[in-house]
């Protein structure tokens, strides 16, 4: 077959192509899922139902980000984040580039200390939408920040979502015949942090830098309390809202799950006065409104996921472009990275590339002559990039539930292709030329 009639190229250029020129992403998502199915032979009934299938594979996702949604409609309407964005008015106002880096830090502990994820976005960053008007930043800066915190962490330490990954390319790198320690993975994937870590410092103090104007626009789903915004101290029912949300972060903790986290902080919210019961299908409502978007494309992810698998498609991609590398560790390199990049893209999740993409890479790895170190650095890569930039990811997807829960920010212009660019590049630097050395 020919490499540019594979499904995932085909596909992805397809997602990409339609996303560039400001398609809707769920749209996007259906034609290309559509391309790949019947590219790979299979027929478009079969490529339906496939479709449909995988949404079982990101459902829980999908009720979480609209649970999540509710909870953070409820809690922005107690006025407790109108309180922090006081203090942060005060502290933080007139020094933008410290704001991006407190974002940045505060989305690292969502994947370390609190592996809580994406969950905080919609509690912390519509409220502060107001407070970056003011301070003119460029909302892309704040993307970046973000996409930073939701993907180096996991990248580069073995906490938390970082042990899961870890741990994912370990086994799989195993299982497919190169024997791998969560050690062998940490060892060298702080080599892809700091890489992240220079793209972040480039897009905060250089790249999005410039003052970029917006409009105070009301958030959607959000109904606003003046009396909760003109508040001076701290309520009862800002305790009770504290305590819901300590208890959601402890049952996400225990029992990992995200639906069960967040109806309980609803429930503990009702329960305790918070708000009002008569208000409960207003927060439901307005909570469908700022992450229902989001819960429908992961689950169209899920099932564009499905139709690959189903079509061989990734070992197809691989052995085409095997002829090409040779004896060449640099193009090896290369070559891997990019098929990282692609199929990553498509799909949306590095967790899940890596199982698929292990069984090709690691004999690949091999056969060139790459060192345990190259290959984890290579195999860590390749499954990471795209990530940040993917238009199905929802390390993307969160930040601008976020960012645009007033409207004025765009998901692939202002989020996708910022990451996309200040990222993906220096991991695929990182990668290829730390694979050479090592």
């Amino acid at each position: 077959m020919s490499l540019i009639l594979n499904p995932i190229i085909l596909s992805v250029l397809v997602l990409c192509g339609l996303c560039l020129v400001r398609v809707n992403v769920l749209l996007a998502l259906l034609a290309a899922a559509i391309v790949a199915g019947l590219s790979g032979g299979l027929p478009i009934g079969k490529t339906m139902t496939l479709l449909s299938d995988g949404f079982s594979a990101n459902a829980t996702t999908a009720l979480s980000y609209i649970l999540l949604g509710a909870f953070a409609v409820a809690i922005a309407q107690t006025g407790l984040m109108q309180m922090l964005v006081r203090w942060l008015s005060k502290h933080l106002a007139a020094r933008p580039a410290v704001f991006c880096l407190a974002i940045a830090g505060i989305s690292c502990l969502s994947q370390n200390a609190v592996p809580v994820h994406i969950a905080f976005i919609p509690l912390l960053i519509p409220p502060l939408l107001a407070l970056t008007n003011r301070m003119k930043l460029d909302r892309r800066a704040i993307s970046c920040a973000l996409g930073f915190g939701l993907t180096a962490p996991y990248i580069a330490f073995p906490v938390g979502f970082g042990l899961i990954f870890q741990g994912i390319v370990a086994d799989s790198m195993t299982n497919s015949g190169m024997k791998t320690t969560v050690s062998d993975v940490t060892g060298v994937a702080w080599i892809l942090g700091l890489a992240m870590f220079v793209g972040l410092l480039f897009a905060v103090f250089v790249l999005y830098r410039r003052p970029r104007q917006y409009e105070d626009l009301p958030l959607r789903g959000v109904r606003v309390d003046h009396a909760a915004e003109d508040i001076s101290g701290f309520a009862f029912r800002h305790g009770v809202t504290l305590a819901a949300i300590v208890l959601a972060v402890a049952v996400q903790l225990m029992l990992e799950s995200l639906p069960l986290a967040a109806l309980i902080g609803l429930v503990v919210m009702v329960a305790g006065g918070a708000f009002r019961f008569s208000e409960l299908d207003d927060n439901i409502a307005g909570g469908i409104s700022m992450m229902g978007f989001v819960a429908f494309v992961m689950l169209i992810a899920g099932g564009y996921a499905a139709i690959l698998k189903a079509t061989g498609a990734v070992p197809e991609l691989v052995e085409s472009v095997v002829p090409l590398i040779g004896g060449s560790k640099l193009l090896a390199a290369v070559v891997i990275t990019v098929i990282g990049l692609v199929v990553t893209m498509g799909i949306g999740t590095s967790f899940g590339t890596v199982p698929i993409l292990a069984v090709i890479y690691v004999p690949l790895c091999t056969a060139v002559g790459f060192s345990l170190p190259a290959a984890v650095l290579l195999m860590t890569a390749a499954g990471a990039l795209g990530d940040a930039g993917s238009p199905a990811s929802d390390s993307t997807l969160g930040p601008t539930s976020g960012l645009n829960a007033d409207g004025q920010h765009n998901h692939i212009w202002d989020t996708c292709v910022p990451t996309f660019l200040i990222y993906n590049v220096p991991l695929m630097l990182a990668a290829v030329i730390g694979a050479q050395f090592l």
